[in-house]
């Protein structure tokens, strides 16, 4: 796999039994603590390898840094990111910085998987049901803490859901036989929503009520904290959108927002979400797949 379809990761053959998968990710500071942004970083960065369906190996650091920032803070941010590697079973090897007036961290990251185990981002099958494994609302969270407006709870609950890992929702996908995966980052659920539904030829039918929220999301949502990026989704995803009338402008514009080290939305046969949900405690039914050419209609 490569670029031919726009799925989360590179896959490439070795042999019978094994494929490497390699992806890259990195980006400035969404949170005021070092550590917790370098944890963040890297789970973010090697979700795409689970949502591949595989499990990392290694991984090599990426850093920008400027010299007005102390060592100690870049140490933090190290350390964030190797304990978070450590978690996941994995080591960082090596890695390369930069000079840069902005710092910036993230992993280049390789991981393993069987061929006949990938798990593409176009395989839903008419008749599946969509799970989603982690609460939507990290991008409206991390815009209101820039703003100064949010609860220090709110922030604690957002930064604990974007440094846990998609390490066990990847192994519950394999034990249920899951058809497509994809994790929830840049373009928002809709917008990955799309990407699976488009390249399965499918539609994917959401209901509003099923959808998971940090606590505090509709509410900075509602006081405008929304990151640049929801706009550049809304005019690109947005044909392909289709909100029932009990769905309020807000809620559109959430669904449309960035989301940082999102969960994985899943698609798998109806028979096996009971497997799934056992091995995956915070994943959450939230529609089904139909026939069709693409399109995500959120019901209300």
């Amino acid at each position: 796999m490569g670029l031919a379809k726009a799925d989360d990761a590179a896959v490439y053959q070795i042999n019978d039994q094994q494929a490497i998968i390699n992806t890259t990710d990195f980006f400035p500071p969404v949170v005021d603590d070092p550590y917790d942004f370098g944890a963040i970083a890297a789970a973010n960065a090697m979700s795409d390898i689970y949502a591949m369906g595989g499990q990392v190996l290694f991984a090599i650091n990426l850093v920008a840094f400027p010299d007005s920032l102390g060592m100690d803070v870049l140490s933090e941010i190290l350390r964030g990111g190797a304990e978070k590697v450590a978690e996941a079973g994995a080591v960082i090897a090596g890695g390369h910085s930069v000079n840069d007036k902005e710092p910036k961290y993230g992993l280049a990251v390789t991981g393993i998987i069987h061929p006949d185990n990938v798990k593409p981002k176009g395989g839903a099958h008419p008749g599946d049901v969509l799970l989603l494994t982690k609460p939507l609302g990290v991008g409206v969270v991390t815009t209101a803490l820039k703003n100064g407006i949010t609860d220090e709870a709110d922030v604690a609950t957002a930064v604990a859901s974007m440094k846990t890992l998609n390490k066990a929702a990847a192994e519950a996908a394999q034990l249920a036989n899951a058809h497509s995966l994809t994790d929830i980052t840049g373009f928002g659920l809709i917008g990955h929503a799309h990407e699976m539904a488009h390249l399965a030829k499918v539609d994917f039918h959401i209901q509003l009520e099923a959808l998971p929220w940090l606590p505090g999301a509709l509410r900075y949502g509602a006081a405008g904290a929304f990151p640049g990026g929801m706009g550049r989704n809304l005019d690109y995803f947005g044909p392909w959108a289709q909100f029932g009338p009990g769905v309020s402008q807000l809620v559109q514009d959430m669904l449309m927002t960035p989301e940082t080290s999102g969960g994985l939305l899943v698609a798998l046969p109806a028979d096996q979400v009971d497997i799934f949900m056992a091995h995956c405690e915070t994943a959450v039914p939230i529609g089904h797949v139909t026939t069709g050419t693409g399109f995500i209609h959120i019901q209300g």
